[in-house]
């Protein structure tokens, strides 16, 4: 590939990831009715945000050819199984004990993940972004998550 002169590897492969899957999210929104800025349809939401995370993928793709880096060594097993836990007990988290504290499981077990993981801020990380979705998710989109889940009397 390196005749393509790709100079970043990991610039390059993640944005063809993200221009792949703002394709992919594109094409299944393609039937929806897509509507107008005033009275938005089902399309237009996901075409928006597919032609952001294209327009992103193509900006870090450029950046791949353009600005050269270490070449890409692999990956670490820890860091891909931790993210996945991670991500699988938010999931079993998120009923039992609420959207704060299975946010606040997600980001710590997936910032773990990283050879340069520090207690400190990830704990200012994790409540931060307990706080965030809280808010946003739950009282701003009143989308039906407990926030506080059996385990913890809610």
């Amino acid at each position: 590939m390196s005749g393509l002169g790709i100079r970043n590897q990991k610039d390059f492969y993640s944005g063809l990831l993200f221009i792949l899957f703002g394709v992919a999210f594109m094409w299944i929104a393609r039937d929806y009715n897509f509507g107008t800025a005033r009275r938005m349809g089902p399309a237009f939401f996901p075409v928006i945000l597919s032609g952001i995370l294209i327009a992103i993928g193509i900006a870090i793709a450029v950046r791949g050819v353009t600005v050269a880096e270490e070449p890409m060594r692999g990956f670490t097993l820890k860091g891909l199984v931790l993210v996945i836990i991670g991500t699988l007990l938010f999931g079993f988290l998120v009923r039992s004990a609420g959207v704060p504290i299975a946010t606040a499981a997600l980001v710590a077990v997936s910032a773990y993940a990283s050879q340069r993981f520090n207690w400190k801020p990830t704990l200012v990380l994790a409540i931060g972004m307990a706080v965030f979705c809280t808010v946003v998710f739950i009282y701003a989109l009143g989308l039906p998550m407990p926030v506080r889940g059996p385990w913890l009397g809610g």
